[in-house]
């Protein structure tokens, strides 16, 4: 393809992500190609890396139009990426949108005096308000503050970075130095989890020997040490009840060697069937998988059966934000009201399966104190049968190295102070 091309098919995924707002962008990139099978390889991830370098920085590119009095459309958010990103000259950005036959189209009156204003402005101006200075959106910022205070600035900086990709060796299969061999590619240790492989550069492993055999499995490290923190050990019962495609599953059967009964649940039963794939493939044959269903009693059915209860809850995802930035603007404070309501019916339902002297894990991926602590605090104040196992506890139990990377009586996990995504745990145990 030409760079007109390029640019034209990234202004037209552009389109696509803004008429589904709601749905995962990697999700509706998928589709697009898909249907677009024409466009190659190399093509390909030129118009993902133009359309997802405006997802990445869409609150700024938007600022910028509107105070020019302009409305954001794709194809002006794509026009204000080349000048603002790129630093393309004007007349070099309107040769680009036209293009002949494949291109975008000529340039407007008003889209050329756009690329005109624009020309050496800084992506990051001083005069802007903090949601587009700091790329974070308005109804984020009164958590985060109270989270991360002075070094909030630090903290949004690496969520527009790149993640690394992270493995984890399945001790089922083989030690983690037997795993950085069998990858035939560079890999670092992670400096907390013991099974944890850190690659160089973000690498498709889905071929890969190791991946195919089970050997290893993508998984940051802040979900490994999760994983850790359930205190799952071999003969216990365990149920994972937000369980998803099961990484920590799979985690958590490593730690158990295979010995005892797993079972993870979810709502949904395309990730269970993906679920139950990874877990073959791992060579995992203590586990199970539930589908939970409206008026399922299930868990009413097996309350105080299980030693250890690990919820993953349903959560606002502020911590994989580098991951999927699209998530800044498809998720808002309806949302976080609505989630925040959800994980307290969760905790309690699961609470429910708890043995006594047993434990439960509540997690998530945000970075908010309004899913986290005060969910936490909410929970033992209406659960006068549980209390906190402080974290340095749960983290010696666990038999994990060292101290634990956090201060705290919860983990808590963040991108520039640890080099992970953003998690939350919280270790709670059912007094005997």
């Amino acid at each position: 393809m030409t760079p007109e091309g390029r640019l034209a098919a990234s202004i037209d995924l552009l389109h696509a992500l803004a008429d589904q707002p709601r749905r995962p962008a990697d999700a509706i990139a998928a589709e697009f190609f898909r249907a677009r099978r024409y466009i190659g390889g190399g093509d390909r991830r030129a118009v993902s890396d133009l359309a997802w370098g405006v997802v990445r920085q869409r609150l700024r590119l938007e600022w910028w139009l509107t105070t020019l009095g302009l409305r954001p459309t794709p194809r002006l958010l794509a026009l204000a990426h080349l000048m603002l990103v790129e630093h393309r000259k004007p007349g070099d950005a309107a040769r680009l949108f036209e293009g002949g036959r494949y291109g975008a189209g000529t340039l407007d009156v008003g889209e050329q005096e756009a690329a005109r204003l624009l020309v050496g402005k800084p992506l990051v101006g001083k005069e802007m308000p903090d949601e587009p200075r700091l790329n974070l959106p308005g109804w984020a910022l009164p958590g985060l503050r109270r989270r991360f205070g002075e070094a909030l600035e630090a903290e949004a900086k690496a969520l527009e970075g790149n993640a690394p990709l992270d493995l984890r060796a399945n001790a089922l299969k083989g030690t983690r130095a037997a795993a950085r061999v069998a990858l035939g590619m560079p890999a670092e240790d992670t400096p907390h989890s013991p099974w944890g492989l850190r690659l160089a550069a973000r690498t498709p492993i889905a071929a890969n020997p190791a991946y195919l055999a089970g050997l290893v499995e993508v998984q940051d490290e802040g979900s490994q040490l999760i994983a850790a923190l359930v205190g799952a050990k071999p003969g216990m019962r365990v149920a994972d009840y937000c369980a998803g495609a099961a990484g920590k599953t799979l985690a958590m059967a490593a730690t158990m060697e295979n010995q005892g009964r797993i079972t993870a649940c979810d709502v949904s039963a395309p990730r269970l069937e993906g679920a139950a794939k990874r877990l073959r493939r791992a060579g995992i044959h203590n586990a199970e998988t539930h589908l939970l269903e409206p008026g399922d009693r299930w868990a009413k059915r097996r309350a105080g059966q299980f030693d250890r209860v690990l919820v993953d809850a349903p959560c606002t995802g502020t911590g994989t934000w580098r991951r999927n930035p699209d998530a800044r603007s498809r998720t808002g404070a309806q949302d976080l009201e609505e989630l925040v309501a959800k994980q307290g019916e969760i905790l309690s339902i699961s609470a429910q399966l708890v043995r006594p002297g047993g434990r439960l894990a509540y997690a998530t991926c945000s970075l908010l104190p309004e899913e986290d602590e005060d969910q936490v605090e909410r929970f033992l104040g209406s659960h006068a049968q549980f209390r906190a196992v402080p974290l340095a506890q749960a983290w010696a139990e666990a038999g994990l190295p060292g101290a634990p990377p956090c201060d705290g009586p919860h983990l808590a996990l963040s991108p520039s102070a640890h080099g992970t995504d953003g998690f939350f745990c919280a270790v709670l145990e059912r007094v005997p």
